[in-house]
Formats: structure tokens, C-alpha cells, sequence
């Protein structure tokens, strides 16, 4: 039997792995994704790899440990599984590594996991549950590198008064696989800050949703991806207002480069008939830095009630903004530097928006680094 459907863009969950199908690419949320490069992550390839390196970085009063599954809160967001790599992956991780935010606790420094593959064994499959108690507040940053095939579920408890920023960073080598299922339950009057960062891997796809556990909830999505030859990034997200007075934002930037480099955003954000006096806005911006690339960018806003404040979303691909060059070059700057200066200003703002200190040199200069693989190179 077939998944019920609230959102054409997202089917309601089932823990039932027989719910989902071995996908065949025609279905609505599989139709960019290329599932050859999934290496039978939505099959049945094993996922029993443990061929990776795990650095925790905790400070003083936040726990931090692998709970085996029958011990564990698990479900506590009230994620459900929506598609078969997530269930697959519900089904076969054997404990869940959780993240304890304390109530009241105010943390000065970053939790900060570090997850590094070493590219041998069978696929991967994890998951991970951060709780951040009422009116605390904490950065949790995860950081992804190395060489792995790789499955997740992350789900983010954010209490009632609490402020979370999440942060994910996929730094993988060229031939990684990386597929990711994160889930947010917003308390109310709660804050959360939910940061994608996509750079390495030869495949990567996440699915992040939001919902909300009472009025006055916020959440920012913020993302930055940059793809080279070849690679395919895919970030899918839903926002769920079935809360009244709860706010989303959502602004994505992505820019490719070579031969084949094909990056997929879709945004979707459904209003229901509760959630009156609500405010969002999603917008995605796309710079196509050279020939041969291809992104698709579609947002959605699905509208059940008319009693809100404000509801909107924009979506752009374009190449280099020929004033922006001709005015750097009229000033004698060479054509080299003024494409890295307008690269640089198109992330700069997200970036600052990320706000998290640590990142900010490291996010620079690898956008620094992506660049000079092809279109600095080219003009050298």
C-alpha cells in the first residue's frame, strides 16, 4: 500500500521499510537523484561498514555518547522515516549517538564532531540525536571528510525558549556518497539556526525538514554549496508551520563549476490551516561559473490558510554579472581577480549570516581552493 500524501513534495512517513519501494527515478522525490551513483544505498547494499574515525569535541557539561537503539530516545523529534534510505537506515543502525544540551546551560564554545571515513568495508549507516533543553543555547557543528558511503538520520530537539545552531559541513573526498536525513522539532518560542555546507563528495543528498512544537517558534536554513566536474548535490527542504506565529527563513547559494557538475535545490514550505499569522520566505541563488553545468532550483509554498502575514519565494541562475566585471576591470583590476572577488561577495553574506566564528576563515578559503581548480586555473 501506497504512502499517503500531505505535500506533493513530502509523503508522509512510515517505519515500514516495505512502505518504500526500491525507488526506480520516476518518482517525484527521486527524479534528479542519480541512484546508480546512490551505491545501493536505496537498495540493498549491506549497511554494516564501520570503516571510519569519530573525533568529539564537548565541552564541560554536555553529554555526549553512542546509545544502543533499544536504550536510546530515538523518535523524539517525531521523525518518521519518508523514503527508503531513511528507513533502511531506522532499521539497521545499531545505537544512536547522542548530543545532551542541559536546560539552562549557555555554552562559550562549539560542540564540534568530526567524522572521517577511511574508504574500505560496506556502507554506513548512523544515527544521531541532538537535544538542546529549554533555554539553552549551543552551536553544534558536524564535520564530514575522508572517504566513505555513507547514510544518516540527525534529529534536532530544540526545548521550548532554547536557540540551536546547527551546522553540517561535507568536506569528503572526490568519491564519496553521502545521504542524509535531518528532522527539527522547533519548542515554542524557540530558535534554530540549521546551516548545510556542501563542497566535497561525488554524490551528496540531504533532506532536512522543520516542524514546530508550539507558537513563536523560528527557524533560518542557511546552505552554501560549491560543485565541480562531476559532482551531483542535492539538497531538499521542508518546512512544516503547524504552529500559529512561528517564522522560516530559508536562503540557499550554490555556484558550479566543470565539466558535468549538477547541483539540485528544492525548497518547500506548507502552511497548514492552524498555522495562522505565520512568516516565511525561501529564496535560492545559483552562480554558473562555466560551461557544462546544470542546476535545478524549484521552490514551493503550499497555502491552506489566508490569515498570515507573509509568504514568499524567489529562485535565480545566472553566470558572472557582466557590470559587476566591467566595473572591477574599468579600475584595472585583471579579469582573474575580479571573478574571485565577485564569487567571494556572492557567499560573503551567507557566510556572515552563519555566524559561527570558527567556520568563517575555513568556509572562505574553501571556496578559495574550489575556485582555483577551474575557473582561476582557466584564466591563469
Amino acid at each position: 500500500m501506497g504512502l499517503d500524501v500531505v505535500s506533493h513534495l513530502h509523503p508522509v512517513g512510515s517505519f515500514d521499510l516495505a512502505d518504500h519501494p526500491v525507488p526506480t527515478g520516476r518518482e517525484e522525490v527521486w527524479r534528479f537523484t542519480p541512484l546508480k551513483r546512490l551505491k545501493g544505498l536505496h537498495d540493498e547494499a549491506p549497511l554494516t561498514g564501520d570503516g571510519y574515525d569519530v573525533k568529539l569535541e564537548v565541552p564541560e557539561g554536555v553529554t555526549a555518547e553512542a546509545v544502543p537503539v533499544a536504550e536510546s530516545e530515538r523518535g523524539l523529534s517525531g521523525f518518521v522515516p519518508t523514503d527508503r534510505v531513511a528507513a533502511r537506515v531506522w532499521a539497521e543502525a545499531p545505537y544512536v549517538r547522542t548530543i545532551d544540551v542541559p536546560a539552562d546551560t549557555e555554552l562559550t564554545e562549539p560542540v564540534v564532531l568530526t567524522v572521517t571515513g577511511r574508504g574500505s568495508g560496506d556502507p554506513v549507516a548512523r544515527q544521531i540525536l541532538v537535544k538542546v533543553g529549554s533555554h539553552a543555547k549551543a552551536t553544534v557543528v558536524l564535520r564530514w571528510e575522508g572517504s566513505a558511503v555513507w547514510a544518516d538520520t540527525v534529529e534536532l530537539v530544540v526545548g521550548d525558549g532554547a536557540q540551536l545552531t546547527y551546522v553540517t559541513v561535507q568536506d569528503w573526498a572526490d568519491d564519496a556518497v553521502h545521504h542524509s536525513t535531518q528532522h527539527a522539532k522547533v519548542g515554542r518560542d524557540a530558535t534554530l539556526k540549521h546551516v548545510a555546507v556542501s563542497f566535497g563528495g561525488d554524490l551528496v543528498r540531504h533532506d532536512a525538514t522543520a516542524t514546530y512544537d508550539g507558537p513563536g517558534g523560528s527557524v533560518e536554513m542557511l546552505g552554501l554549496y560549491f560543485a565541480d566536474d562531476g559532482q551531483h548535490l542535492e539538497h531538499r527542504l521542508f518546512v512544516d508551520h503547524n504552529a500559529p506565529k512561528t517564522r522560516s527563513n530559508v536562503s540557499y547559494k550554490g555556484a558550479l563549476q566543470g565539466q558535468g557538475a549538477h547541483t539540485v535545490w528544492i525548497g518547500n514550505v506548507l502552511i497548514r490551516k492552524e498555522a495562522e499569522g505565520i512568516e516565511t520566505y525561501e529564496e535560492n541563488r545559483n552562480l554558473v561559473l562555466t560551461d557544462g553545468c546544470q542546476a535545478d532550483s524549484v521552490p514551493n509554498l503550499e497555502i491552506e490558510t489566508g490569515e498570515i502575514e507573509g509568504a514568499g519565494h524567489a529562485s535565480a541562475t545566472a553566470r558572472f554579472d557582466d557590470e559587476q566585471l566591467f566595473y572591477l576591470r574599468a579600475r584595472g583590476i585583471s579579469e582573474q581577480e575580479a571573478q574571485r572577488l565577485v564569487v567571494h561577495g556572492f557567499f560573503n553574506d551567507l557566510i556572515r549570516k552563519i555566524a559561527v566564528p570558527e567556520l568563517e576563515e575555513s568556509l572562505t578559503s574553501t571556496v578559495e581552493a574550489e575556485l582555483a581548480k577551474n575557473v582561476l586555473k582557466e584564466l591563469a
